[in-house]
């Protein structure tokens, strides 16, 4: 129940970065084939809270992007799964990461998105979130990045990047319906999870709408450098 909370605390105070803590410590305790489905599970549901409080707050047109192209980068993401080396992939994409984030956090001004690029930086972020959700499960960094990048408010941010995750998850969690994954022990660690859940989507959301756009934006990066370093980490591992 505290892993829950604590990685719902940060999913729902930022929109994302929950991927860090809640499988590979929850694996501690559990199966990894429990432990990942309930942490999709989980996604559902807290993205379903966050959309129904600030629905208002939704890009609509950028989610939806989003969403579509993602479709198309997924079948990429597989085939990098099967035949390129993990350890590079993941070393090329910690890099990238940790090179943009610390960029962001030193320079005065940080990379702005010019009005003419919205559009193709839209399909190229949804495009290469379905690459490394087919690759790696995590969509995350690129989506992070578009929204940085287009400056949205924390509250833009948090209810845009959920009303994304929410289909994915629901398309994730089919997945593992399919392969037999979503058992009795998942569902019945979900419904023990729902106490440490929801008052930390309630306490997240308090967080997210006290948190100035400037601060707000140094946590994001803060956290892309942290995704970064650890996938370093894992490439080293390789």
């Amino acid at each position: 129940m505290l892993v829950v909370f604590l990685a719902t605390l940060v999913r729902s105070s930022f929109g994302f970065g929950e991927a860090l803590i809640a499988v590979p410590l929850l694996a501690l305790f559990m199966p990894v084939s429990v432990a990942a489905p309930l942490a999709v599970l989980l996604s559902i549901s807290i993205a379903a809270l966050v959309v129904t409080q600030d629905w208002r707050q939704i890009r609509l047109h950028s989610a939806a992007g989003l969403l579509a192209a993602t479709v198309f980068g997924v079948p990429l993401g597989l085939l990098l799964l099967t035949h390129a080396p993990p350890g590079w992939v993941k070393g090329s994409l910690g890099a990238l990461l940790v090179g943009f984030a610390s960029y962001s956090l030193l320079a005065k001004d940080g990379f702005t998105l010019e009005e003419d690029w919205h559009h193709t930086a839209l399909l190229l972020a949804g495009f290469l979130a379905g690459v490394l959700g087919g690759a790696f499960g995590m969509n995350g960094p690129p989506l992070v990045i578009y929204g940085a990048l287009r400056r949205w408010s924390p509250q833009q941010f948090r209810a845009t990047l959920h009303a994304y995750f929410l289909p994915a998850s629901f398309l994730g969690m089919v997945g593992f319906w399919s392969a037999g994954l979503w058992t009795r022990v998942v569902t019945r660690e979900y419904l023990y999870s729902l106490p440490a859940m929801l008052p930390a989507v309630i306490l997240g959301r308090m967080i997210n709408q006290r948190i100035s756009g400037a601060v707000f934006l140094k946590y994001v990066f803060g956290g892309l450098l942290l995704i970064g370093l650890t996938l370093l980490l894992q490439a080293v591992g390789h």
